[in-house]
């Protein structure tokens, strides 16, 4: 009972309202009993009172001494009237043995093996009496108190028919939750329907279904990251072997080294393939996740960015750095994934840039959003391939471009994430191409 108890919100809520039932009315019904009781004797004693002043005027004529009270006939109230000499003059009831010296007022009396309720009063030479026998007096009573708790006892169970109903009731949305969620498949992570639940149990409801939107997001990016690596792997594989077999065939130094200087642009083009899609993966994992966004100063991810990329830019003689920079950019977001957003569009400039280029990174504000963006002074690219860039694996150009086709769509991801917007437009400055990634909201 104590385990349904603990782990039934039903249960415990039936347990302890019907409990909270039978003691108010066993309370109630304790309360009422004494009081009706206690009403009772005052009620009684009120009669004989009554009986007692109602013989003031003295007797009829007919009374005598067991007059009234002969027979076998039992009679509640017994009266007696005394002479101021001490003579008895009129009894109701035979053998009644009431004490002869009465205390004025009302005693209780011991007489004929039981205890009288007795009240006395004095008139103009007589002294009336009017008694009446306890035990009587208790059994009207507590017939008079039984029937009067009679109805809390039969409302009792009616009442927690009724608690039990309306729990029932209240309780059948979250029943119909728990057959829901017991009656999915391992893959169904749809939402749960909150249809007529309580306010009480509708935000878990609601944080359940955002639990499994993110897994269902887990999943998906889980999916697409095999679904890639199976169809991107292939090809930077089968080189590599192909490559492998032209060193192992080469015929001398001079084709030997070529084909290893081959072997190992094919691992390094591979290598930046993996780490590509590692980064990605890693990305939706984390927007899966549901990370708490924070204050970011984009100068200082700009800073960051451009120190992981000014190596392969020098190896070029390429000229990468900050144009201009607003004071007070800062957005809500993501530091690490904004950081990898500019690293990547850096990298992706650097990489179509001329030796001897330029790469600007600007960061301006424009009203309530915040713009950063990166010229660069290369070829640029043309204007019906500028959305198509924005896809996996979509490389502009020839074949043998550069790149693994994932830099702008990790961009596009982590814009996405933080509801910003990218657009690719000609540089009004260098001439080549320009990045815009626009913030709609400051933080």
């Amino acid at each position: 009972m104590m385990r349904a108890l603990t782990g039934s919100l039903r249960a415990r809520l039936l347990w302890f309202l019907l409990a909270a039932i039978v003691l108010a009315a066993g309370a109630q019904a304790l309360v009422a009993y004494r009081t009706v009781l206690k009403e009772a004797d005052d009620i009684f004693d009120y009669h004989m009172q009554q009986m007692a002043l109602s013989l003031r005027a003295g007797l009829p004529p007919s009374a005598a001494v067991g007059g009234i009270g002969s027979g076998e006939q039992n009679f509640d109230f017994v009266v007696q009237v005394w002479t101021a000499d001490g003579v008895r003059i009129f009894e109701s009831a035979e053998q009644a043995a009431l004490p002869q010296l009465a205390v004025l007022g009302f005693a209780d009396v011991r007489a004929r093996g039981t205890t009288y309720r007795v009240f006395s009063m004095q008139t103009s030479g007589l002294v009336i009496q009017v008694a009446q026998d306890m035990a009587a007096r208790r059994s009207m009573a507590r017939s008079l108190a039984l029937r009067t708790i009679a109805p809390v006892a039969l409302m009792a169970p009616l009442l927690m028919l009724i608690v039990w109903w309306v729990v029932s009731l209240s309780l059948a949305p979250v029943a119909r939750v728990r057959t829901q969620v017991a009656s999915r498949q391992a893959d169904d992570l749809s939402a749960v329907s909150e249809e007529g639940l309580p306010d009480e149990v509708r935000p878990l409801v609601q944080e359940l279904n955002l639990l499994f939107d993110r897994v269902r997001h887990a999943f998906d990016a889980q999916k697409h990251f095999v679904a890639d690596a199976a169809h991107e792997l292939r090809s930077p594989l089968a080189a590599l072997k192909l490559q492998v077999q032209g060193l192992q065939r080469a015929p001398d130094a001079a084709a030997r080294d070529l084909a290893v200087s081959r072997l190992v642009a094919g691992i390094d083009r591979a290598t930046r393939l993996v780490e590509q899609m590692l980064a990605l993966a890693r990305h939706e994992a984390s927007m899966a996740a549901g990370a708490k966004p924070q204050p970011v100063d984009l100068a200082e991810v700009a800073r960051l960015a451009i120190s992981d990329a000014v190596a392969a830019a020098q190896a070029r003689g390429i000229d990468v750095g900050v144009s201009h920079a607003d004071a007070g950019a800062v957005v809500n977001g993501q530091p690490e994934a904004l950081r990898m957003l500019l690293r990547n569009l850096i990298d992706n400039a650097v990489k179509y840039t001329p030796e001897q280029g330029r790469v600007d990174v600007g960061i301006a504000m424009n009203g309530s959003a915040v713009e950063l963006s990166v010229d660069d002074s290369g070829p640029g690219l043309p204007e019906e391939e500028r959305a198509r860039v924005l896809d996996r694996f979509y490389r502009s150009g020839e074949p043998q471009a550069p790149g693994s086709g994932l830099g702008l769509a990790i961009v596009k991801s982590i814009a996405d994430l933080h509801g910003a917007t990218v657009t690719l437009a000609a540089s009004p400055s260098l001439g080549g191409l320009r990045v815009l990634v626009r913030f709609t909201s400051k933080a």
